[in-house]
């Protein structure tokens, strides 16, 4: 009877963990640093390569993000990473040609032009949004095919935009670098781990999540996605809180665009290729569920954050750069995996 009860006992304690996403995704991290210190003879574990691992991550969280948003409402946004490229674009565009400055003005002195780059940035991104939103309420196309037009179409207009070659403006490297403590010398002691920029989109994360997890829009954003029929039903203007959700989507794409002209110092037609399958893969390890109505933003951070880990893991180990891609599919199937148990054990 005793061992019966001890078996029980350990059957509800691994439901509990399989049900808390957070702490899987927590060990999965743990697990991951510590292979990847021992594969590397600890180089892994030093404050230089977390700093690249959290760059990386702050290129790609505001899209995770506004990916999350759309993903817990039933939708789906494939323009994402296309926006970035457009964003950039139009922010170096209004930069070289429009107000003909260039690369030689730098430091604090192209701080106000920095700062319009961004407002350009994110006004592309809520244009791409806007059109995301007409498509999908007023012409009725589903999300996926509407958002891969705008795909296609955003992809398309950076490039004649740009010419196909980076648009190089105002910079200040400074914003992107690694903030260290005056009067310690990093070879003794590194104490760069955030750059102002990384700050910044982590501030815009934890906005955004506060307002999916605390407020009325976060609570009209499950509903849509749970059950569309019954949100119009309890009084809930689907249309509406869809177009919002779309227009913050674009917007932080945008952002992430402002994110990536500060990086390169410039805009690139290139800068946004792929990042949305990685934002996509980023929100269903976290937990997001593809069917609308399930996600948390902790986790989206966590699969962001547990995605570059593994591609800085895998190249301070000598591993070829292709294996990323398959280590990134074995992580997206195994958290479509635990949501399946966890509907089957009736966690949502």
């Amino acid at each position: 009877m005793t061992d019966s009860k001890q078996a029980i006992s350990v059957n509800d304690r691994l439901r509990s963990l399989v049900g808390n996403q957070t702490s899987l995704l927590s060990i999965v991290f743990i697990v991951l640093a510590i292979v990847f210190s021992l594969t590397s003879q600890g180089k892994f574990m030093s404050v230089g390569v977390a700093s690249t691992v959290l760059t990386d991550w702050g290129a790609f969280i505001l899209l995770a993000v506004g990916q999350t948003l759309v993903v817990i409402s039933g939708g789906i946004d494939l323009s994402v990473g296309a926006t970035v490229s457009l964003s950039t674009v139009t922010a170096g565009w209004v930069m070289v040609n429009g107000l003909g400055l260039d690369a030689t003005i730098k430091g604090s002195d192209a701080w106000g032009p920095i700062a319009l780059a961004g407002l350009v940035a994110i006004l592309t991104g809520l244009a791409v949004g806007a059109v995301n939103a007409t498509l999908i309420n007023y012409f009725k196309i589903v999300p996926f095919i509407a958002t891969l037009s705008t795909f296609g179409a955003a992809a398309g207009f950076a490039i004649i935009i740009s010419g196909g070659m980076p648009l190089q403006g105002p910079q200040d490297f400074s914003l992107i670098n690694p903030i260290r403590i005056p009067g310690i010398d990093p070879k003794v002691f590194d104490t760069g781990l955030f750059s102002p920029m990384v700050l910044l989109m982590a501030v815009v994360a934890t906005i955004v999540g506060l307002f999916l997890h605390k407020s009325k829009f976060g609570l009209y954003t499950y509903a849509i996605g749970s059950n569309a029929f019954a949100a119009r039903a309890a009084g809930i203007n689907v249309k509406r809180h869809t177009a919002k959700i779309y227009l913050v989507s674009g917007a932080l794409a945008g952002l992430a665009g402002f994110y990536a002209y500060v990086r390169l110092g410039g805009g690139s037609p290139t800068s946004g290729t792929g990042m949305e399958l990685y934002a996509i893969a980023a929100t269903v390890i976290g937990g997001a569920s593809l069917m609308g109505g399930v996600g948390r933003m902790w986790g989206t951070a966590l699969g962001t954050l547990i995605l570059f880990t593994v591609q800085s893991g895998l190249l301070m180990s000598g591993i070829a750069p292709n294996w990323k891609q398959i280590v990134v599919a074995i992580l997206i199937a195994a958290a479509v995996a635990v949501q399946t148990l966890q509907s089957k054990n009736g966690v949502r």
